[in-house]
Parts: structure tokens; C-alpha cells; sequence
């Protein structure tokens, strides 16, 4: 499991974390820690995309100065 807690551990959490917060309040920041995930992959994503981009940039940068020299 998560770091090696077993379901109970995680059953136990959440019944404290529902105490401490509430029904409500727990769905609302159980969304917003959804959303901030998807922007985290969103963001990752891009970034993959980008270095992509970048090897390509160096390897046809190579490849005109090997046409050049050669």
C-alpha cells in the first residue's frame, strides 16, 4: 500500500480526517487535491514535450554543423 500503510491504517485516517473536517470540507479539499494533480501531470506533461522539442533542436543543429565540417 502507501508507504506501507495497510487498508485499516488508511481507514483510520480517514475517520479522523473526516472528524477533524467535516463531510463537506473533506469533499472540497479532496477536489482541490484532485485538480492540483491533474495541473501537476498537465504541467509535467508539457515540460516532457518541451524537452522533446529541444533534443530535436540540438540533433538538426548537429547535423548542419557535420554538413558543414564534413
Amino acid at each position: 500500500m502507501i508507504a506501507g500503510l495497510g487498508p485499516t491504517e488508511l481507514i483510520i485516517i480517514l475517520l479522523i480526517a473526516l472528524v477533524i473536517f467535516g463531510a463537506g470540507r473533506l469533499a472540497g479539499i479532496g477536489g482541490a487535491l484532485g485538480q492540483a494533480i491533474k495541473d501537476f501531470r498537465k504541467t509535467i506533461s508539457g515540460a516532457d514535450e518541451e524537452i522533446k522539442k529541444v533534443e530535436k533542436d540540438i540533433k538538426e543543429i548537429t547535423e548542419v554543423k557535420e554538413e558543414k565540417s564534413g
